[in-house]
C-alpha cells in the first residue's frame, strides 16, 4: 500500500526565516501554494527540493492550528488506502478524504500516534 516517502512537512511560525535557512542548506523552492481559512487568513506551504532527484522533499508550513510535523506517504489511490484502513480500529482519522490541487489527502494518527498524511490519486 505505501509506495513511498513523499515529505516531511514541518512548522514554522516564521517561514520566510526557514525559507532563508534551508536554501542557504542547499535545497531549492519547488512550488508554494498558499491557501486561505475560514477566518480570511493566508497561510502557505512550500516544498523543497534536495540535490539529489531521487529525494523526497522537505515541506514548510505557517498553518495556525495544525503546528507539528507530518510525514506524507504516497499511495496509489488515497480513498481505496482510506477504506481498507478504516478496518484498523486503532487508526484514528483526523481527516477523511479531500481533493487538492494534485490529487486527494487523507490524515491518520496511526496506533503509535504520529500523524500520517496519505496522498495520491
Amino acid at each position: 500500500m505505501f509506495k513511498k516517502l513523499e515529505c516531511v512537512c514541518m512548522h514554522t511560525n516564521d517561514i520566510g526565516k526557514s525559507l532563508a535557512f534551508y536554501t542557504s542548506m542547499g535545497l531549492t523552492e519547488n512550488w508554494r501554494i498558499e491557501r486561505t481559512l475560514e477566518d480570511g487568513s493566508i497561510w502557505s506551504v512550500i516544498g523543497l527540493k534536495f540535490p539529489r532527484q531521487d529525494s523526497s522533499e522537505l515541506v514548510l508550513s505557517n498553518h495556525p492550528v495544525n503546528q507539528f510535523t507530518e510525514v506524507e506517504i504516497l499511495v496509489d489511490d488515497v480513498r481505496q488506502a482510506h477504506a481498507e484502513l478504516s478496518n484498523n480500529r486503532e487508526i484514528q482519522w483526523i481527516r477523511t478524504p479531500f481533493a487538492t490541487e494534485s490529487g486527494h489527502v487523507a490524515v491518520m494518527e496511526a496506533p503509535d500516534g504520529n500523524v500520517v498524511v496519505l496522498v495520491g490519486k
